[in-house]
């Protein structure tokens, strides 16, 4: 396959911590990978103001037409947002495509969803994303034939009417809307069964979906890319008491997300939010591990899911060279392709749950099979006991507060 060649060009303030700088930086050059690019050069600029019409300094952008020519790059990609004008001032200027890290983000995601809502939500945020940038770039627009940043509603020349977007946009929120409400019954379905529900969160190419079919036996996408999975998977687990949930995958998180993704994909997170309970996974192998940590802790407030209970799992230990501090409590260490780990982390989880939970103590007779499936089913089981005198057991555990079961136990 032949990989489209492309430069990356970043703004440096003088003030700003060079180690998250570079981080950015990498993350850049994964997401261009990802999309199918090939990073032939980096032009960093440093810079106290963004220039309102070309971003950078006039020299700066000479030499990146320079880079370009000499490496027959046909894309220049900005590290930061470009405001509309910006970005057709820059593309005339270096007299080839340029794009900016959000748009580079959303074609990604356009690549990579496979659902229809899934599909649905990325078009939407293309679609907001486009319509400001209109403006004076019909010509620009409608030449692009192919490449990354073309994924999605660029290809269909939708830019020479710009109602036809407006329209378009109206209508597939009509039609998430419908999503939103299936969503909305299913849900309460399953509150209504009182199932009990875990998210995966965490950055994105933490592990998460390697986790999740380690848990659940199955085999959802799993890639060494940014990305891999965006639309939500949910299936039913058992923990090592007995006890039964329900585990969701969600998309990655990412440092400087697009507004317009997030708002996209908000019925997507909306998994988090619904969640009983948060399994945080962190690459711990990963030199920037604490800002992703902070990126993801960021956005559970921005969702108000950061009041959930929650357990880290500091992932790819294996990968881990030297003395590891770990940041959050609870938190357990370990790499998810181990299947001791695996046990490791249903252990922790039951253990952090009967710390929220209610203790409970009760009796029920043998005969009553049913009643104690339900108790292992939906409650934390620490012990059961055989009383041969009263034919029956002796049970004690924990419970959710909420659950209509805790009534028939008698603590």
């Amino acid at each position: 396959m032949n990989r489209e060649r492309v430069i990356l060009v970043a703004r440096k303030e003088p003030r700003q911590d060079e180690e998250r700088f570079q981080s950015s930086l990498m993350e850049l050059k994964s997401l261009t990978e990802t999309a199918g690019g090939e990073v032939s050069e980096v032009i960093v600029q440093n810079r106290e103001h963004v220039h309102p019409a070309t971003y950078l300094g006039e020299g700066k952008l000479d030499e990146i037409k320079s880079a370009a020519d000499e490496y027959e790059a046909s894309l220049v990609i900005f590290n930061d947002e470009l405001s509309p004008g910006q970005l057709r001032n820059i593309s005339d200027r270096l007299e080839r495509r340029v794009i900016d890290r959000s748009q580079l983000i959303l074609d990604i995601f356009a690549s990579r969803a496979r659902t229809k809502e899934g599909k649905m939500q990325v078009e939407l945020a293309q679609l907001q994303y486009l319509l400001p940038r209109l403006a004076g770039q019909g010509t620009e627009l409608s030449r692009l034939g192919g490449g990354i940043g073309t994924r999605g509603p660029g290809e269909t020349k939708l830019e020479t009417d710009r109602r036809h977007i407006q329209r378009r946009i109206d209508d597939i929120k009509r039609r998430l809307k419908t999503v939103v409400k299936q969503r909305e019954q299913y849900r309460k379905r399953r509150d209504e069964n009182f199932a009990f529900q875990i998210a995966i969160v965490g950055y994105t190419n933490a592990g998460k979906s390697t986790l999740f079919n380690r848990l659940t036996s199955s085999d959802s996408y799993e890639e060494d890319l940014l990305f891999a999975t965006l639309d939500p998977l949910t299936r039913k687990i058992n923990l090592p008491s007995g006890f039964q949930a329900l585990l969701s995958d969600t998309v990655g998180f990412i440092q400087d997300l697009p507004t317009t993704l997030i708002a996209a994909f908000r019925s997507t997170l909306e998994e988090v939010t619904e969640a009983d309970f948060i399994l945080h996974l962190v690459d711990a192998s990963h030199p920037d591990h604490l800002d992703q940590e902070k990126t993801v802790n960021k956005l559970l407030e921005d969702l108000d899911a950061s009041h959930l209970p929650k357990l880290t799992v500091y992932n790819k230990m294996d990968l881990v060279d030297g003395l590891f501090i770990p940041d959050a409590d609870p938190y357990v260490t370990a790499s998810v392709q181990d299947v001791i780990d695996i046990n490791r982390i249903t252990a922790k989880i039951e253990t952090v749950l009967t710390e929220e939970w209610e203790y409970y103590y009760t009796f029920v007779e043998a005969s009553s099979g049913k009643q104690i499936q339900q108790i292992k089913n939906h409650s934390i089981v620490s012990s059961l006991h055989f009383n041969e005198e009263r034919e029956g057991y002796y049970i004690e555990g924990y419970i959710h507060p909420a659950h209509p079961l805790k009534a028939s136990l008698i603590s």
